[in-house]
């Protein structure tokens, strides 16, 4: 029996790498692997042997006759992947570590931020060089989205968290934790200290709607939101309001998913997790029952991966429903024209459609100007824009106007207004990331100037020696966990190509010099040592209760926590 790729894909292709058939695609060489929403399985070439289930860092790989419930329907997806995408399954060139000539000795390398990017990019650094490590962080903890942006009911895809913990414990890594450049250490400081930079840093400003009331009470971006159910130190434990009966999220892509089912979800269930106290506790006190997830374009152009739709539509005792509007109706019946899938009952479409799994999904009319009826539901309401905030000392109402579209899918002009009686308003129409200090940044794209991962000066196009940039800070928001793992790696092979050319400046002070200045500094600098004191609290804590841990919340928390080692 044929193995299958489940919801909690993570693309970092480590299951590309140990397939002795090559069945598994899109692969990294491929040009469908920067876009695709997971990765899929041959199941006419697979050889059931397993290798990729066991190489998976985050348990999304089962043989298909296993699939039960929900998961069921990844059995088809992957079939039906390539059946629009044939493959011979034929073997590309080889690749082959990277090294360096031993004369060079061992570089000093600094990564600044500790999450995905950062640990594919350590990872790389330590397998293929001996090159000694620092990592730094601006937070007391390590992580980064992987611990303050997946969803706490997404378990599994943390697991990727354990195959960093070799690299954090590696002998040749040293880690200073609440230590944030720009403002503890200059970047000078710290390119004076080591060979290379490395900043991944993320994304991590939220882009705004640009409408009158957007900064009313009310109105959140939603990093706070996902920051404050998910205990990230910075975001306080009172920042969201549950007391309406409807919230509106302005964005349909995962992360605005993520919102409206962890809104929605039975706090009994999120309480087996690794969310927030105080957002569990405001979970278990809420008032919303209705959701609505509203997007400027149609459903073709929706942003969410297939997987997570999938995943929404099965939330026990939420009804998901779709407002009915002509050129909704339309998109969804172009796309049933398509052959056979799993999308729901009756449903025509191919695996590339996302108006497909819409279908089977009542098309209701909404009026937002009045109460939400009753159970629990969340309403998919297209061709929607935001124009206007509005309230008596926070958000009571969001006016919204009706878009169309040009051929192409860009919203080309807007029509109708209506008015949604609303108490909480998130959005999420994406990330951007912010100017760091030291460092030149490309206003327009929101990351730092590069090319390939060097940093490179904008007025002359010249490379900034021993400086580099990875993952969202590198190319902009875009791409899950594992896509980290490509753009790591592409980096890492441009720092070595500078090694190797003698490109690199030689740094004067020694590792120990860099300790010094840090402690000078910022004598509450967290160690390995305090990070494993964290680790344990959290995990006692969390067995006590029956869950995987139990964040610690603020920065004083964690800091007492590190001190009880």
């Amino acid at each position: 029996m044929a193995y299958a790729i489940t919801q909690t894909c993570c693309n970092d292709a480590s299951c590309v790498s140990v397939c002795p058939v090559n069945c598994i695609h899109p692969t990294p060489d491929e040009p469908e692997f920067g876009t695709t929403d997971m990765l899929y399985i041959d199941p006419r070439a697979c050889i059931d042997c397993g290798a990729c289930a066991d190489a998976c860092p985050v348990d999304a790989v089962f043989p298909v006759d296993r699939l039960r419930g929900p998961d069921t329907v990844f059995g088809d997806l992957n079939r039906d992947w390539f059946r629009d995408h044939p493959n011979d399954h034929a073997w590309g060139a080889p690749s082959f570590p990277r090294s360096l000539p031993g004369e060079l000795g061992a570089l000093r390398i600094a990564v600044v931020g500790t999450g995905p990017s950062a640990g594919y990019t350590a990872q790389e650094l330590l397998r293929s060089t001996s090159a000694e490590i620092t990592m730094i962080d601006r937070l007391p903890v390590t992580g980064g989205l992987l611990r303050h942006g997946v969803a706490p009911d997404h378990q599994s895809t943390k697991r990727i968290a354990e195959s960093f913990a070799s690299v954090f414990h590696d002998p040749r890594l040293r880690m200073h934790l609440n230590v944030e450049i720009g403002t503890d250490v200059t970047h000078q400081e710290l390119a004076a200290h080591h060979h290379a930079v490395v900043y991944a840093v993320g994304a991590a400003a939220d882009r705004r709607l640009g409408i009158p009331g957007e900064d009313l009470p009310g109105s959140l971006p939603a990093t706070a939101f996902v920051g404050w159910y998910n205990a990230e130190p910075t975001v306080p434990a009172d920042a969201v309001e549950l007391s309406a009966e409807r919230v509106v999220v302005v964005g349909n892509g995962n992360v605005a998913v993520d919102i409206a089912r962890i809104l929605l979800t039975d706090p009994d269930r999120l309480a087996a997790t690794d969310i927030a106290d105080h957002a569990l506790a405001a979970l278990r006190r809420s008032r919303v029952r209705e959701v609505v997830l509203l997007a400027r374009r149609g459903p073709e152009q929706a942003a969410w991966t297939r997987a997570e739709f999938l995943a929404l539509r099965q939330l026990p005792g939420v009804e998901v429903v779709v407002e009915d509007h002509p050129e909704v109706r339309a998109a969804i019946g172009v796309a049933g024209t398509r052959t056979q899938s799993p999308a729901g009952p009756g449903t025509q479409a191919g695996p590339d459609s996302r108006a497909a799994l819409l279908a089977g999904l009542p098309l209701v009319p909404y009026d937002g100007a009045a109460e939400p009826g009753p159970g629990r539901r969340i309403v998919l309401r297209f061709l929607s824009a935001p124009a206007e905030l509005s309230g008596d000392g926070r958000v009571e109402a969001l006016t919204v106007e009706r878009t169309t579209l040009a051929a192409d899918g860009r919203v080309a002009g807007t029509g109708a207004k209506d008015v949604l009686r609303v108490g909480l308003v998130v959005r999420s129409i994406g990330h951007r990331g912010v100017p760091l200090p030291g460092l030149p940044f490309d206003e327009r794209a929101g990351t730092v100037a590069h090319r390939d991962g060097r940093v490179v000066d904008p007025a002359t196009g010249r490379p900034l020696p021993g400086t580099y940039v990875v993952g969202w800070a590198k190319r902009g928001p875009s791409g899950g966990i594992g896509a980290n793992r490509a753009c790591a790696r592409e980096t890492v092979g441009a720092l070595l190509d500078d090694a190797a050319a003698r490109a690199l400046p030689v740094p004067g002070p020694g590792r120990r010099d860099f300790e010094r200045l840090v402690r000078h500094r910022r004598p509450d600098a967290v160690g390995l040592r305090e990070l494993r004191a964290v680790d344990r609290a959290e995990r006692e804590r969390g067995e006590a209760e029956g869950r995987p841990r139990v964040k610690l919340a603020t920065v004083p928390e964690l800091l007492a926590a590190g001190r009880r080692r």
